[in-house]
């Protein structure tokens, strides 16, 4: 990927800007790859990592506050993710027994098995993206992204 030729300028761009727009363009790029491969489930990227957070719950609920606090993208909107997820059926809500002030939310079964098709087209979607790296510079690019 050539930022100059993506971005059509002619003129050399100094270092410090051009990584900076290079990590944009990868970013566009990631997500424009893992957007379309969760199109088919009509799931966005932020309602998919809500189902992989509650999915790690193994069977137990979370509530909106731990949901915001495991997402890979902060949101101030979660509910709205989990009402369009309960809308679907992939996740449910209820009032925890002890204390009715706290809402209680659980993966549905249907939402496991949907999420276990996601997980086969995002891995694929992975394959994609890092098919040009090999293990050693997967494992260095992680360490310099550690950096962050």
């Amino acid at each position: 990927m050539n930022v100059e030729e993506i971005i059509k300028t002619s003129k050399k761009i100094p270092l410090e800007p051009r990584t900076v727009i290079h990590l944009e363009l990868v970013h566009n790029r990631i997500s424009e790859i893992m957007t379309g491969a969760l199109k088919p489930f009509e799931v966005s990227m932020q309602q998919f990592n809500v189902l992989r957070i509650l999915r790690g719950q193994q069977g137990n609920p979370a509530n909106l506050s731990t949901i915001n606090e495991r997402m890979v993208t902060k949101m101030s909107n979660t509910t709205r993710l989990v009402d369009k997820l309960i809308a679907k059926g992939h996740v449910s809500r209820c009032i925890c027994p002890s204390n009715r002030r706290k809402v209680e939310i659980l993966i549905t079964e249907q939402g496991l098995d949907a999420l276990a098709q996601m997980d086969k087209a995002l891995e694929e979607a992975h394959g994609n993206i890092l098919k040009n790296f090999d293990k050693k510079e997967l494992e260095q690019l992680n360490q310099l992204l550690d950096k962050f």
